[in-house]
């Protein structure tokens, strides 16, 4: 190939080649035609083989503990972990026991949930600085499944004065059980999802999506707290529209409010704002913050013990909490099959919430996350949590954040926070009994503050992406309206849905070559984008497959200003109108014969009848001659079109106007006058009559057999109207798909393709014999 390269002052450069098609393309770049990919059984063989270094391998990918645990520096990492972990395990008591509640279960579970699961994430999980354990979110999607399945109305006995009462413990026991049932599923689903490399699932839960989602279960925690922070006690709603009914309720409720406990709840909502504000506010210079959840936790304690307030003023508080671990118990199988639906929904929303926190602190720190083990790790912290009555985990974001700011490098700090679980719940947990329930939802409440934050979203999204604020509002709105599952469902199905319409609404365009380039840009957005005469450059900004390809198509027609159905209709009527009128001077011209030849009979024998006779006959040979001869250029111009078939999409209407019909007619006339090398209206024509069409589908990355079929329709039937159809900008798995379809035959060589629009243009100008433009277009352009 003949190429010549020189560098230009300026940061330019001048280069000069041949055009180049696809079949050029592939003698130039000498296109490989053997298959680079090892065969199936090659890959098979691959994976069976066993050797000490893959054993290592694949030890060290499925427990990364071992991995970076036998290098900790104890000189550099010691200090920090042990300062984020007391910090952490500091929060996880509070919440653990704030979180329960969300999950219509008793503190001590959450308790539980903050230590079991945090050592197996220690030994299998990947991030260095997420914590593992008890989630807002998660809790209340916990809770929607065990208030669902074991409502108070199915533990109602008599008591001793006749009245019904709830049996509490029984009811409680259920819900562990209800709880630890749905865990362990959802543990199983993450973990066969994690075996099979399908961590790539969390991708189609865009940003948007559990932004939004996340802000509306805020929205379902508050409203479940409410009846603690008002000591009232409304009924218990599951399903569709179970918030408004609820918020309703509490709002019926207001005037038995429990002034007591309200006042405990506002003093606990003043001074956690109050000092978290501070911690806020002056982070930088605060070694660890102050740790105000667990000291109004201890005041509370103190103050509701020894002032009697349960005995005075009836306050409700979280009772007895037991001391010690309680041994390993199987999760009630038979329950399954009622929460097989919930635990898939728990499954994709905890792990999307874990990696997406475990992503954003390995960018910041510069470490990798493995989304597959991720899904793994989080299987195995459920599965096993579920034996020992903990309930769903997933990282939190405030822990997270504390853990990470505190000087946290590793896991070691989850394993340190686990030992202060562990000794509250050995020890000391049993003080906290007295505990107002209303202490802890306003711990919740506060902790909802980067979550109710996510409203900001609302504006950002108005101005960068209408499409995200839309999906970010469907599904804030069906996940509060809709409860949380369900919630979940719609979000997916209408975010897909948007990525569907995108799909099959692009934007089609018109390219322009921009002078003393060979760029080819949109003419409605660039003004030096200028159309050349007689070609049209076609573009669409999304793949071309089967949801689209009839748009494409109407597109094509309408911004080439070619309708082909007009088109052929009009080609069909001037035939057939040429046709009759052959036909007819046809028969004039027999029945001219024969007058000449009944005129001749009857004259006179002599040289005068002679001669008359000769020139007579001359006269109509003549004429039959010219006849024949205007047949044979009438069917040698028309015999292009004779060729193929007529495209039965495009004769759905047969009934054209006279108007339609003349204009068909008159575009025919004039295509057809320009595509005729020798015609005399080709100088004139050329500048304005479209004679050759490229399609740039640089943006297509696979072909279905749908999209094949459109591209041999438009071939063949701009073809039949003697436009020249190309292809530019092919990738060359494109090039793959389209050879193994059969794309490719004598109407449709590989010759029609080309490398770049710019080919494809010079191809066209040169066939038509346009030197004067080929030069002023350039084969050397300056770049």
């Amino acid at each position: 190939m003949d190429i010549e390269e020189r560098d230009c002052s300026g940061g330019g450069y001048f280069v000069q080649r041949k055009v180049l098609d696809e079949l050029r393309l592939d003698e130039v770049a000498q296109k490989r035609t053997w298959s680079t990919k090892p065969t199936l059984s090659e890959r098979v063989k691959e994976s069976l083989r066993c050797s000490v270094p893959r054993l290592k391998r694949t030890a060290l990918s499925w427990v990364p503990v071992l991995s970076w645990l036998p290098h900790y520096s104890i000189r550099e990492n010691a200090i920090g972990d042990l300062i984020s972990g007391c910090s952490v395990g500091i929060m996880h008591l509070p919440q653990g026991m704030a979180y329960a509640l969300l999950a219509s279960l008793r503190p001590v579970f959450g308790l539980y949930t903050s230590l079991y699961p945090v050592l197996v994430y220690f030994i299998f999980g990947t991030s260095r600085h997420i914590s593992v354990g008890t989630f807002a979110v998660i809790s209340i999607m916990i809770g929607s499944v065990t208030e669902r399945l074991a409502p108070d109305s199915n533990f109602i006995v008599n008591g001793t004065n006749q009245t019904g009462s709830v049996d509490l413990d029984a009811r409680d026991a259920y819900r562990v059980q209800i709880a630890c049932s749905v865990t362990v599923l959802a543990g199983i689903f993450q973990i066969l999802l994690g075996v099979v490399r399908f961590g790539f699932v969390v991708t189609y839960l865009s940003e948007p999506l559990v932004r939004g989602y996340t802000t509306g279960s805020a929205c379902h925690v508050c409203v479940s707290q409410l009846k603690y922070l008002f000591g009232v006690t409304p009924a218990r709603f599951t399903g569709p529209f179970s918030l408004i009914y609820t918020l309703v309720d509490v709002c019926w409720l207001l005037p038995e409010t429990k002034v007591p406990e309200l006042l405990v709840s506002l003093v606990a909502l003043f001074v956690l704002i109050v000092v978290k504000e501070i911690n806020a506010c002056y982070r930088q210079k605060l070694p660890m913050p102050i740790p105000i959840e667990i000291v109004v936790i201890i005041a509370a304690t103190i103050i509701t013990h020894f002032c009697g307030l349960t005995s005075k003023y009836s306050i409700d508080v979280v009772g007895e909490i037991p001391s010690g671990l309680k041994a390993p118990e199987a999760p009630n199988a038979t329950l399954f099959s009622q929460v097989i639906g919930d635990a898939f929904a728990l499954a994709i929303v905890s792990y999307a919430i874990n990696i997406s926190l475990g992503k954003t602190f390995a960018l910041k720190h510069g470490y990798k996350v493995d989304s597959n083990q991720e899904l793994v790790a989080l299987g195995l912290c459920n599965t096993v949590g579920s034996f020992f009555q903990c309930y769903s985990v997933t990282s939190s974001l405030s822990r997270s954040l504390v853990q990470e700011s505190t000087g946290g490098k590793t896991q070691v700090a989850g394993v340190i926070s686990s030992i202060i679980v562990l000794i509250t719940v050995l020890k000391i947990g049993s003080l906290f009994s007295d505990l107002p329930k209303a202490v802890l939802s306003t711990i919740v409440f506060v902790n909802l503050k980067g979550m109710f934050m996510q409203f900001m979203d609302v504006p950002m999204l108005w101005k960068t992406n209408k499409v995200d604020l839309l999906v970010w509002l469907v599904t804030f709105t069906s996940t509060l309206l809709l409860n949380l599952d369900l919630g979940l469902a719609v979000a997916i199905g209408f975010s897909m849905l948007t990525v569907i319409f995108r799909t099959q609404l692009p934007r089609y365009s018109i390219l322009g070559h921009v002078t003393g380039t060979a760029l080819y840009l949109d003419t409605d957005t660039y003004k030096e984008a200028k159309e050349i005469p007689g070609i049209k450059i076609f573009r669409s900004s999304t793949t071309i497959y089967y949801a689209n390809a009839e748009m494409y198509l109407e597109a094509l027609q309408e911004k080439s200003g070619l309708e082909i159905r007009k088109l052929l209709t009009a080609m069909k009527k001037r035939d057939a109108k040429l046709k009759r009128k052959q036909e007819k001077e046809k028969k004039e011209a027999k029945m001219e014969a024969k007058k000449q030849r009944k005129a001749v009979s009857h004259l006179s024998n002599g040289t005068f009848s002679e001669v008359n006779e000769r020139k007579v006959s001359a006269g109509v040979k003549g004429q039959s001659q010219g006849n024949v001869v205007a047949l044979s250029l009438t069917e040698t111009s028309t015999h292009g079109h004779s060729k193929g078939q007529v495209n039965r999409a495009y004769q759905d209407d047969t009934t054209m106007s006279d108007s339609d019909s003349d204009t068909g007619s008159h575009i025919f006339d004039s295509i057809t006058q320009v595509s005729k090398p020798g015609g005399e209206k080709k100088g004139k024509a050329c500048g304005s009559i479209t004679h050759s069409i490229i399609l740039d589908i640089a943006t297509t990355s696979f072909v279905d057999t749908v999209t094949v079929k459109t591209l041999k329709n438009i071939f063949r039937d701009f073809g039949e109207i003697d436009v020249d159809i190309y292809l530019a900008g092919c990738q060359a798995c494109v090039v793959e798909q389209l050879e193994r379809a059969g794309f490719f035959s004598e109407s449709i060589p590989k010759s029609r393709l080309f490398v770049t629009i710019h080919d494809a243009v010079l191809h066209s100008l040169k066939k038509l014999g346009q030197t004067d433009f080929v030069l002023d277009v350039s084969c050397s352009t300056r770049m």
